[in-house]
């Protein structure tokens, strides 16, 4: 409303890889507090939270539990909104990334990165880790007790190459530092500021946006063999419930 003040709080869209636990619950609850307290004091609240449904990881947990992808998205999807209901959680919104409405956003997102220029298509090749779906690169990786090579997390990592689309990430150091400057409260809190200005001056690596080798998830546009990766895909469902 016009003559309210907005405020826009949102759980992390939750991963379907598994049902929800009290972790779930409290950081729901967490926010559910904000946004009743936020609606007390004459704030036009908008509360989202939702489940993030697309990747590799999903693709292979429905085929080890012998179903589609889709079908176990929408068993696991359910319990999380089965969650909301049970604590009476108050969100105005429940985002799934398997929606119409996200993909035509996602769609949107990556064309008018495209236009901009701030897309290009490479070759990656590197270790990539299923579980946290994340490239690493040969410095961050552990061994394992049998001396195999692992994620910094512990996680099983497989040696990758596949044609992919990269976001020119390299080209915004200047751009982020400089925004930091203008803008110290906008890393929060306070005591991180440092620790992100710190990362950023170490170098920015073009972003890899795509993937080849799975097929569950938003297809590129005009590109459909390139399926679009985690931060494209589930990071836009915070814009894509606003509208």
């Amino acid at each position: 409303m016009a003559d309210r003040p907005a405020f826009y709080i949102t759980t992390p869209i939750y991963y379907v890889n598994d049902v929800p636990h009290i972790g779930h619950a409290y950081t729901s609850l967490a926010c559910d507090v904000l946004a009743r307290f936020k609606r007390l004091d004459g704030y036009d609240v908008m509360f989202l939270t939702g489940t993030d449904e697309h990747g590799q990881k999903v693709e292979k947990s429905a085929a080890a539990a012998g179903t589609d992808p889709q079908s176990f998205c929408d068993d696991v999807s359910n319990s999380f909104r089965a969650l909301a209901v049970t604590m009476d959680f108050t969100n105005d919104d429940f985002i799934r990334t398997t929606e119409e409405r996200h993909k035509i956003a996602c769609q949107g997102l990556w064309k008018a990165l495209e236009a901009n220029g701030a897309i290009y298509l490479g070759n990656y090749e590197g270790w990539y880790s299923v579980r946290d779906e994340t490239f690493f690169a040969e410095s961050e990786l552990i061994a394992g007790e049998g001396g195999e090579k692992l994620a910094p997390t512990g996680a099983p990592v497989e040696w990758v190459e596949e044609p992919s689309y990269f976001f020119r990430l390299s080209e915004w150091g200047d751009k982020l530092l400089a925004f930091y400057e203008a803008n110290p409260d906008f890393v929060l809190p306070k005591s991180r500021l440092n620790e992100v200005k710190s990362f950023v001056k170490g170098g920015l690596r073009d972003l890899s946006i795509s993937r080849t080798s799975f097929s569950w998830g938003v297809p590129v546009p005009d590109a459909p063999d390139h399926i679009m990766y985690v931060w494209i895909d589930a990071l836009t469902n915070y814009m894509t419930a606003l509208g």
